[in-house]
């Protein structure tokens, strides 16, 4: 897939990035992950912009909604689906301030959000992220 757009990508051509991102990222990362559905929505709801004090919908570019696997208890009932959502408004403006590469972007941004999934720190996630990188050079 190209990263030149002569129009803002679709929630559709979104969701064929997030597709062929989350094919790309290694087997490790990605095998307890088959049961979180991604979402691909141009912005947060009115609830999560009031529950995380946001200033405006442009400042999420993604989120998990679950409980992270290391939290989970076969004792427990479901409370419902594990999703992770994509903001396409959010990441379309991040992409065009930035300048960085639309699929790195979208791929960055769900790394982060399946190690929320996995309960990993944030310097867990970047050496994740750097680890595909080198792979795939």
């Amino acid at each position: 897939m190209t990263s030149h757009f002569t129009t803002a990508p679709s929630l559709d051509d979104f969701e064929a990035i997030a597709r062929a991102a989350y094919a790309a990222l290694p087997a490790d990362l990605t095998r307890f992950v088959d049961d979180v559905l991604i979402r691909i929505d141009d912005f947060p709801d009115a609830e999560v912009v009031r529950d995380m004090h946001l200033e405006s919908s442009f400042d999420l570019l993604g989120l998990y909604q679950g409980v992270a696997l290391g939290d989970k208890s076969l004792a427990d009932t479901p409370l419902g689906i594990d999703m992770i959502f994509l903001y396409r408004r959010a990441l379309l403006d991040y992409w065009c301030e930035s300048g960085e590469d639309l699929q790195h972007l979208i791929r960055h941004v769900l790394i982060h959000e399946i190690g929320h999934h996995f309960g990993l720190s944030d310097a867990d996630m970047h050496r994740i992220e750097a680890g595909g990188e080198d792979t795939a050079a």
